[in-house]
């Protein structure tokens, strides 16, 4: 599996966000997407899972495109979202359902993998709840749930941490890690740096709209002159570059 991005000019209406962006990744790859907030890291993910269009430019997936291959490609997708995105009047079943039925799925399928992931987060005796009883934690582990349980190809996933509680943040992480160990190829934009410096292969830095490192930790040592420093610590160099232009 492979993800491309070739010249990639991107934004909103006539506000452009994305100048040339050109990145790849592979099959058993976890790749952290990092920048400072308004970088472009939201819009990159929004173009990619085709809730934006570019305006040129070429994405594509196993050779697959929206353009032309619509229903392939978005198959191929499972989305975490920052905030998590929920049918108000769908009980929690009905979500794992309608997530099979979107996908081609037969139930019996979509069933013996979401059912672990209930367990796993503590959901398999919430089946019946609707939105409105679950907790901002709740919802996020239901968009994991509903993600992870197509055994997706490439698992997108925007700032996953938010309202999980350490536990479901250790669990998520271990079923990352078990995903990229079977072939999936995981893009994840998160501010939580430390944890991206443990889980991620490498790591795509974005500022103002183009991506200004691709690498590995040490790559990036190397580009931004911080030998020996941590994710955390290059990052605010990132800081101090915002601030002098």
């Amino acid at each position: 599996m492979t993800l491309i991005l070739n010249h990639l000019n991107a934004g909103y209406g006539n506000k452009p966000v994305l100048k040339d962006v050109n990145l790849s990744i592979e099959s058993g790859e976890m790749v952290g997407l990092i920048g400072l907030n308004g970088a472009g890291k939201s819009t990159t993910i929004k173009n990619i899972i085709g809730l934006l269009q570019p305006y040129s430019g070429e994405i594509s997936l196993d050779n697959l495109t929206l353009a032309k291959n619509p229903g392939d490609y978005r198959k191929k997708i499972g989305y975490i979202p920052e905030s998590p995105i929920l049918y108000e009047e769908l009980t929690l079943k009905e979500h794992l359902e309608i997530t099979a039925m979107a996908y081609d799925l037969s139930w019996d399928k979509a069933w013996a993998l979401a059912e672990g992931l209930l367990k796993i987060f503590r959901l398999d005796t919430r089946l019946d709840w609707l939105p409105v009883h679950f907790s901002k934690g709740m919802k996020q582990k239901v968009m994991v749930v509903t993600a992870l349980m197509i055994n997706p190809s490439l698992l997108i996933i925007d700032e996953p941490f938010l309202g999980l509680d350490p536990l479901a943040i250790h669990d998520l992480l271990e079923l990352l890690t078990t995903a990229k160990k079977n072939g999936a190829a995981i893009l994840m934009s998160t501010h939580i740096l430390a944890t991206a410096e443990i889980y991620c292969d490498r790591f795509l830095v974005m500022h103002q709209g183009t991506i200004i490192a691709d690498g590995s930790l040490k790559d990036l040592q190397e580009q931004f002159n911080q030998p020996g420093k941590s994710l955390d610590e290059i990052y605010l160099t990132l800081t101090q570059i915002e601030q002098v232009q």
